[in-house]
């Protein structure tokens, strides 16, 4: 049994309640599209009221790409695999409210007791990657990898940011789930399995991998467009590659462009442009460095003060990177680009309200994953876990 202390209002907590606000620019922050603050200004108190009458039955777990007034009441932040790794480190935690969006409380259900809720305060908070490759879809695919006579070499990898159903998909067939921290890993030990690789659902980090990590070229990639006939491929392409890519991507990360790129740097000219490996390949040829969220974040923790830098990654958290490290000059990489609308679906009202739900022992947006997929999706993780120099960073 793992205890944990009583819970108690965080320093960015306190701050929201003497302030009531959350607008970056207050504090002297040059980023985009500033959040206004909560209308109604007693929502803090009753999230610490609310926390503190649930005590240790409830633990809450805050994605870095969460606004600050949710990530004030978070017990963890991480990104989704390490979070779900948190919850599962919890057993005593009657409740797990995931401040995140629906594949990550899926993993969450996955990798928690049966004795334990996890609650998504909004049902809506998806992932628009995730939503791009579907079951029926996956199922269909793969049946053209039959027909095209390479099914039983191709092992399907996917990438944590997948429902659970595509988990357990990857489970049944062989193969193994993947994080932006261990996809070449994960690439290296699919290939060792068969002589293909087919990538679900992020076509970027897939080809940014094989090819600037694993030496692969352009032409040895595929895009499979799951709306096309066939894929939109034929069957002499399909044979011919060796990694099969899915035709998905992230809302975000792949709105950044080469151009973007080169304003920053005719605008800052030393100044070091760090992106997410779900950017375009173009972009990424571009970078000084490409890494997960955490990389991210730990690059900039060791960054030398007076160092500039243009982040390519949701704007929430290179907003708070900017709070945290006034030592060095911190922009956003484009400044049209937005916050992940889904993401930004978990709010403080959401949260707040379902914190007295369950004060009120009322348990709703319970999220709940089907045994057998459960046990296939498991299956997948274990895989990865079994990796190599497996590590638990991700998105």
């Amino acid at each position: 049994m793992t205890a944990f202390t009583e819970p108690s209002p965080t320093p960015l907590a306190l701050l929201l309640l003497g302030q009531n606000s959350d607008s970056g620019s207050e504090r002297g922050v040059e980023c985009p599209g500033d959040l206004p603050p909560a209308s109604d200004h007693s929502l803090v108190e009753r999230a610490i009221a609310a926390k503190a009458a649930l005590g240790n039955r409830v633990f809450i777990l805050g994605h870095h790409y969460q606004r600050d007034e949710v990530i004030a009441f978070a017990d963890v932040t991480g990104d989704s695999f390490k979070l779900a790794r948190e919850a599962a480190a919890r057993p005593d935690a009657e409740y797990i409210v995931f401040c995140g969006v629906h594949f990550m409380a899926e993993s969450a259900d996955i990798l928690t007791a049966d004795t334990q809720s996890v609650v998504l305060p909004d049902l809506d908070a998806g992932c628009s990657m995730a939503d791009m490759a579907n079951i029926a879809q996956v199922e269909d695919a793969w049946d053209v990898l039959i027909d095209a006579g390479i099914a039983d070499i191709t092992v399907p990898v996917t990438y944590m940011n997948s429902t659970a159903a595509i988990k357990a998909f990857t489970g049944r067939h062989g193969g193994t789930v993947c994080t932006s921290s261990n996809a070449k890993t994960a690439l290296e030990w699919a290939f060792k399995q068969g002589q293909k690789v087919l990538f679900m659902p992020d076509q970027h980090l897939g080809r940014n991998t094989a090819v600037l990590e694993m030496g692969m070229s352009l032409d040895d990639c595929v895009v499979f467009n799951p709306h096309k006939p066939n894929g939109g491929l034929t069957t002499a392409q399909l044979q011919d590659a060796r990694m099969i890519l899915w035709r998905g991507h992230c809302s975000v990360h792949g709105r950044f462009t080469p151009q973007k790129v080169d304003e920053i740097r005719e605008k800052v000219p030393d100044v070091k442009v760090l992106v997410h490996p779900e950017c375009t390949h173009e972009v990424v040829l571009k970078a000084d460095l490409v890494g997960s969220t955490e990389f991210i974040i730990s690059t900039i923790a060791s960054a030398p003060p007076g160092s500039s830098w243009a982040i390519g990654t949701e704007l929430n958290l290179v907003r708070r990177l900017a709070l945290a490290h006034p030592d060095k000059a911190i922009t956003y990489l484009d400044s049209t680009v937005c916050y992940c609308s889904t993401m930004n679906r978990i709010d403080l009202p959401h949260l707040v309200s379902s914190l007295e739900d369950l004060v009120a022992g009322k348990v709703r947006n319970v999220i709940t994953v089907d045994p057998q997929v459960t046990h296939w999706a498991q299956v997948a993780l274990e895989r990865m876990l079994e990796l190599p120099a497996a590590v638990a960073a991700t998105d």
